[in-house]
């Protein structure tokens, strides 16, 4: 009896399997039909598709030492990689975790398969990276409606074995890498690599790109930001996996799981980085060329979704060094700043020296040019009236301070008087030879501050024009620095040069007697020298130079232009100043040197763009002027040992900066009237950088030459900025001596004892023009 209900077991059992064995041939058969009738889904992708998938890619802007210095994209923060560029073990994480019989199956793994079959109606189950591939190529979110999703997984069926048939395993795990969102603008491995470590892809260590291969499961959930904690847990199970399958062993794990996530997030918006200022005039850059350089088709290329490589002439290196240097020195100068136009101090603060009419009359116009006004006016459709009284409506509202920012509620009208009240840098840095811009600083937070003041903004340049009516006067009268002038009051007649009315310009510290040689008048900046040059030569050759030296601003032809009265940007000076360092060859500045598609395909190549404007001789003397500035002028600190102090008048003491700089530098400072403006121009034989300091407003200034001269305003961020330069030894900035031309036959050194050898030596005494006042 037992033995007879053993075999109506064994019956039924057999009849379960034959019921099972014919189902799942039945749903074999079933799919290679489906596979054979795939039109009934609709259109597949071809081949042809899956070589170029339509992703957006962003257009990568890299610096000159091969760093990404930020890059153009609307939603797709997407730079490709290709596979030598993923560390083994990111690559092992991958596998271990997402597909481990990647390497033995073509598209569909069989166990895989069943266990989505049977876990479909519960969120499906565990593809091949081909078919998660497929699916983010083609398709994105699998649909919750049951008969959908089936259809769905049958079509990442189907372009999975496409997949491999087309691709190799390697290039198929670099497309799914790259192809990933992995959250916080990180679209692909590039992005996410650069975004949480502040690395690329191949600088990953095991426990980083553990933590990333764990955000495949879902980049939301798994987000280090929000979900420190289960990110971390996450990533230990990635590293389980890879001990699992021998990727690593026990140890190891081990070790690696009790670490932090140690994430160095930098995030890449268009406004946070590095290079923030120039990454915006890129763009304008991009905008233009783009309209002149259409692609083959005649259609135009995309600069957010194209894919494009813009390869720029800037150092990431000396571009941090150069933000460095300005974090550095304005928070210092802000504080004596603020200190000197505080309520008690200055009641119509921070404008000094203004009624408080011409004040109502500044905030107007700012008002009325403010970005508030245009989009109440303009998009929103405002009165007048409306617009203004907004203006006195607190507000909830997020304001900039050097420590941090301050969330706050304000009157507008408030917050933009609060904002005229900072100071702002502007600096560029270039080298005189190839033209090639190292570093642009525009301002000190591109957040809060859009304005560019190195291109973009024109402020009176002050001394720091003196040594074009210098060159010109050595170009055109032959003179040497060690000529001697009267330092004594000197003018200009009404109508001589153009003038409306005589021009008697005085002496900063309203200090004569005696005479100067053009090096000392330069070195101290001696107005009577310069304007007895100025009468020599006349206004329109010095502004001919100028223009022959890139400038390219219009400048009044009137003698008071020889005191820096013209407004010119940052850039315009730099370009100019770096001619005198070239030997008198005028390099154009160039920010680009080429564009590539995303197949690298060389699209723009700069073409080098040079003029003769000097002689060498002329050039070079010129240069020694300059270093006179440094020697024995108001660029003299430059040369202090040890640190320098700032006394505050309530005895707050700022510590300065040790420069003892003992190298060849030429450079001029620059003071506009009334403390508005300060400049320094600096230059060693392969750099060039000028530095601007002032306030929005020309009113906003400082209340004593004291601090709101160019050698307290700007010169300690070219202190601070070369300090770093030379710091860094990979970037081979020269100490080396200005290049002399072979033949000099102008004196330069003005030492008694240069002076005794020419008597010695019996040559003839400079020549000197009879015209002049001596």
């Amino acid at each position: 009896m037992a033995k007879k209900k053993a075999q109506v077991k064994t019956q039924n059992y057999s009849v379960y399997l034959r019921w099972f064995w014919g189902l799942f041939l039945f749903g074999i058969l079933a799919v290679v039909l489906l596979f054979f009738s795939a039109s009934l889904f609709g259109d597949l992708p071809d081949h042809t598709i899956l070589e170029n998938p339509k992703t957006n890619l962003a257009t990568e802007i890299i610096s000159s030492d091969g760093k990404t210095l930020g890059k153009f994209y609307f939603n797709d923060n997407r730079t490709p990689v290709d596979y030598e560029d993923l560390p083994q073990h990111l690559v092992d994480a991958l596998i271990a975790t997402e597909d481990a019989r990647f390497h033995q199956h073509s598209g569909i793994d069989g166990r895989g398969t069943l266990r989505a079959i049977v876990k479909l109606g519960s969120g499906g189950g565990a593809s091949t990276i081909s078919q998660q591939l497929a699916k983010q190529l083609f398709h994105g979110e699998g649909s919750k409606n049951i008969a959908e999703r089936m259809f769905q997984k049958l079509k990442e069926w189907i372009i999975a074995i496409r997949l491999e048939r087309q691709y190799t395993k390697e290039e198929i795990i670099t497309q799914y890498f790259n192809i990933y969102d992995f959250g916080n603008n990180a679209d692909g491995i590039k992005s996410a690599a650069s975004i949480y470590f502040g690395k690329l892809p191949k600088d990953l260590d095991l426990k980083e790109s553990a933590m990333l291969v764990g955000m495949f499961k879902n980049s939301s959930l798994y987000n280090p930001r929000r979900n420190a904690e289960g990110v971390k847990n996450r990533r230990n199970v990635v590293l389980a996996q890879m001990q699992k399958y021998g990727y690593i062993t026990e140890r190891v794990k081990d070790s690696v799981q009790k670490q932090d996530l140690s994430l160095n997030y930098s995030p890449e918006s268009h406004r946070e980085g590095i290079a923030t200022y120039f990454r915006e005039y890129l763009k304008k850059f991009m905008k233009d060329w783009i309209e002149k350089n259409p692609k083959a088709d005649g259609t135009k290329y995309k600069l957010y979704s194209d894919g494009l490589k813009v390869y720029t002439t800037i150092d990431s290196r000396m571009q941090q060094y150069a933000e460095d240097a300005v974090q550095q020195h304005m928070p210092k100068l802000q504080a004596e700043f603020d200190h000197q136009n505080t309520p008690d101090r200055n009641p119509t603060a921070p404008f000094l020296g203004l009624e408080q009419s011409e004040i109502d009359a500044l905030m107007k116009r700012s008002m009325r040019q403010s970005e508030r006004w245009r989009k109440m006016k303009y998009d929103l459709k405002k009165s007048n009236e409306e617009i203004i009284a907004s203006f006195n409506v607190p507000t909830p509202m997020t304001i900039f301070s050097w420590k941090g920012e301050i969330d706050t509620i304000m009157k507008p009208m408030d917050s933009m008087r609060y904002y005229k009240s900072f100071l702002h840098p502007g600096m560029m840095s270039m080298d005189p030879e190839t033209g090639h811009v190292k570093a642009w600083v525009g301002g000190m937070n591109y957040r809060h501050f859009q304005y560019d003041h190195v291109k973009q903004g024109k402020r009176q340049v002050g001394s720091t024009f003196k040594p074009f009516v210098y060159a010109t006067a050595i170009d055109q009268l032959h003179l040497s620095p060690c000529d001697e002038l009267p330092d004594t009051p000197y003018c200009i007649d009404k109508g001589k040069w153009g003038n409306m009315e005589d021009w008697c310009p005085g002496n900063s510290n309203n200090q004569y007697g005696g005479t100067r040689t053009l090096k000392n008048g330069l070195a101290n900046s001696v107005n009577t020298i310069t304007a007895r040059l100025m009468d020599k030569v006349g206004p329109a050759h010095v502004i001919d130079l100028a223009h022959k030296l890139g400038i390219t601003t219009e400048i009044p032809e009137v003698p008071s232009i020889g005191l820096g009265t013209v407004d010119l940007s940052v850039f315009e000076m730099v370009g100019a100043y770096a001619t005198f360092a070239n030997q008198g060859v005028y390099t154009k500045p160039v920010m680009v040197t080429s564009i590539e598609d995303k197949n690298n395909t060389i699209l723009y190549q700069f073409t080098p763009e040079t003029k003769d404007v000097l002689s060498e001789e002329v050039a070079y003397v010129t240069v020694k002027l300059l270093e006179g500035v440094t020697e024995g002028g108001s660029g003299t600190r430059l040369r202090t040992k040890g640190y320098e102090k700032w006394r505050h008048e309530y005895n707050e003491i700022i510590t300065g900066y040790p420069y003892e700089f003992d190298n060849p530098i030429g450079g001029k400072t620059g003071t506009t009237q009334n403390q508005s403006d300060g400049w320094f121009m600096g230059m060693v034989p392969n750099l060039v950088t000028g530095v601007w300091v002032g306030a929005e407003d020309r009113a906003a200034h400082f209340k004593t030459i004291t601090y709101g001269q160019g050698a307290s305003m700007a010169l300690p961020i070219w202190g601070v900025y070369m300090k770093s330069c030379y710091a860094d030894e990979t970037l081979n900035i020269s100490k080396e001596e200005f290049k002399a031309p072979e033949e000099l036959t102008i004196r330069v050194d003005c030492s008694e004892e240069a002076a005794q050898e020419l008597i010695d030596d019996e040559t003839p005494a400079q020549d000197v023009p009879d015209d002049l006042d001596f």
